[in-house]
């Protein structure tokens, strides 16, 4: 088996080619919006939903053919909820994986029609026939997707964000708000690149659910953590801008220290929900790793 960091790699690199080809090109009208889609979508980013469905694909032995469009699509959305998350009428930043915001590179109108957009691609993508999968099973993906994405899921977690700003909330209140913003989108990636095998039983999807919810909630305490500690450049965005905006975080409601150590009791709880998938949930167990180890 090749180390994790060279598989990443390999992963990072597939997935910019698949979002290559999926992406439609800048010479096709309207071509500012399709010029736009692929300045926010590639040539950046640590794609970790995408290495999530990849392993686990490999957890459950998904073809890496199938796995490769639920990755894509899991991506699509993640870079389009960014998009519009840099707007002003949200966070309002001007960088993003080390470069301008969509709407400070071209304009406020382009940046919220590319968020549109990819979000539909993303759907276009997973519902594809050629991917030879159940039909009934494909429908359940594109469920997952649109649920995670959706109010109950991603924009649920950022609505909640964005109404708290300014207030307290205690430890269950800010998991609420991250088990949707963040962690919905990830327990998506692993149950899609599950899914992509063409069926899950009942208790290796109960542990994988597990391991994404643990994993999730890892990757905000470690956002946190560095959003304070790094700076931009490290960062690729700008550093300390939930504190400048008073956003609720876990360092409002415990040390760096204890955060630290909060991730790794959660990366614990993560590796342990692996257990009966042996050395085939590997890499699902490099990834938790990773989140938490990570200094960007």
């Amino acid at each position: 088996m090749t180390d994790f960091a060279a598989w990443s790699r390999a992963v990072q690199a597939r997935t910019e080619e698949a979002l290559e080809r999926v992406l439609p090109v800048e010479a096709i009208a309207p071509s500012k919006l399709h010029g736009a889609m692929r300045y926010v979508t590639l040539g950046g980013g640590k794609r970790v939903r995408p290495m999530l469905a990849f392993a686990a694909g490999e957890a459950v032995g998904a073809d890496a053919v199938r796995v490769e469009a639920a990755a894509c699509a899991v991506e699509l959305i993640h870079v389009y909820s960014l998009t519009h998350d840099d707007l002003p009428c949200m966070d309002d930043d001007d960088l993003r994986r080390g470069k301008p915001t969509c709407h400070r590179q071209f304009d406020e109108a382009t940046a919220l029609l590319v968020g549109d957009a990819l979000q539909s691609l993303a759907f276009e993508v997973l519902a594809d026939p050629g991917l030879g999968l159940d039909p009934v099973v494909q429908v359940e993906m594109l469920a997952i997707l649109a649920r995670a994405a959706g109010s109950r899921g991603m924009c649920g977690g950022q609505a909640v964000d964005l109404d708290s700003t300014g207030r307290h909330l205690d430890l269950a209140e800010l998991e609420f708000m991250h088990i949707h913003k963040t962690g919905a989108l990830i327990q998506a990636a692993v149950l899609l690149g599950a899914l992509a095998s063409g069926s899950l039983a009942e208790e290796p999807r109960r542990r994988l659910q597990h391991y994404a919810r643990c994993a999730g909630l890892a990757f905000q305490v470690m956002d946190d953590v560095l959003d304070a500690e790094a700076d931009t450049a490290t960062l690729g965005k700008t550093a300390g801008k939930d504190a400048a905006q008073g956003k609720a975080t876990y360092l409002s409601l415990m040390s760096a220290r204890e955060a630290r150590a909060y991730a790794q009791e959660l990366m614990a709880e993560a590796l342990d929900a692996l257990t009966p998938f042996g050395t085939r949930g590997a890499r699902l167990a490099d990834i938790a790793r990773f989140i938490v180890e990570r200094r960007y």
